[in-house]
């Protein structure tokens, strides 16, 4: 671990002088701030970073993607880190575990598995991730779809498992476009449910295609602001 004076005079830092820093800050005598907080005051934290770094990609700003990949890894340090403190692991167990899980989920490179494509690739993974995480049936694998993913993405994830492992859901983007489109939507307390059933089809097309629905409506939204901000220039002049 280095001291805080190493600290200081170093000309090019690396990832001990990262975890050297997150143990400073979380010490006797550290930052009052950091010492305070726990896995759940910085859970917001973790997520507004993340969305940084997907905005720094959709930008393709090299210089923000830097910078925002820096602010992405300083949360798993600092996450690691109150884990450490406890005597559960630290940041070079949870880099030991990555490393040790890349290595066994590429058996087409690190072993003597074959794969000829990307379709043949993560049909594998999602044989060895089932294999690990003793995943015995699709419904065990539809329910480990993180239930805080964005709604639109999360909807598009359980449909592809579904179709592609059962079946079931629709076969074609037409049939999902149909359905979203005759959907009925009534009135009152099931009008909710109703947008919801269409917004699913929706999802269900775009899977089908291989389109980020989510991606897609978030520049929708940026070329609505766009058109909002021309339209006031607009009636500004």
């Amino acid at each position: 671990m280095k001291n805080k004076q190493e600290l200081i005079n170093e000309i090019r830092h690396d990832f001990d002088s990262l975890r050297s820093v997150m143990a400073l800050l979380r010490g006797e005598g550290g930052c009052p701030w950091d010492r305070e907080q726990t896995h759940a005051s910085i859970r917001k934290c973790l997520i507004e970073e993340t969305y940084e770094v997907v905005e720094a990609i959709d930008t393709e700003d090299a210089a923000l993607l830097r910078e925002e990949l820096g602010d992405l890894l300083f949360q798993a340090v600092f996450h690691a880190r109150i884990e450490e403190e406890k005597g559960c692991f630290s940041i070079e167990d949870v880099i030991h575990d990555i490393t040790a899980k890349m290595i066994h989920r590429h058996p087409h490179v690190f072993a003597a598995g074959d794969a000829k494509n990307s379709d043949q690739v993560l049909q594998k993974w999602d044989e060895i991730k089932s294999e690990e995480k003793q995943i015995e049936s699709v419904a065990q694998s539809l329910r480990r779809v993180p239930p805080y993913l964005p709604a639109l993405l999360r909807a598009q994830k359980i449909q592809g498992k579904a179709r592609k492992k059962l079946g079931i859901g629709y076969a074609s983007r037409e049939e999902a476009l149909s359905a979203a489109e005759n959907s009925p939507v009534a009135e009152g307390g099931d009008f909710a449910q109703g947008l919801a059933d269409k917004v699913f089809a929706l999802c269900a097309a775009a899977e089908l295609e291989g389109i980020d629905l989510e991606a897609a409506l978030s520049h929708r939204c940026d070329a609505f602001i766009r058109s909002a901000e021309e339209a006031e220039q607009f009636h500004s002049v």
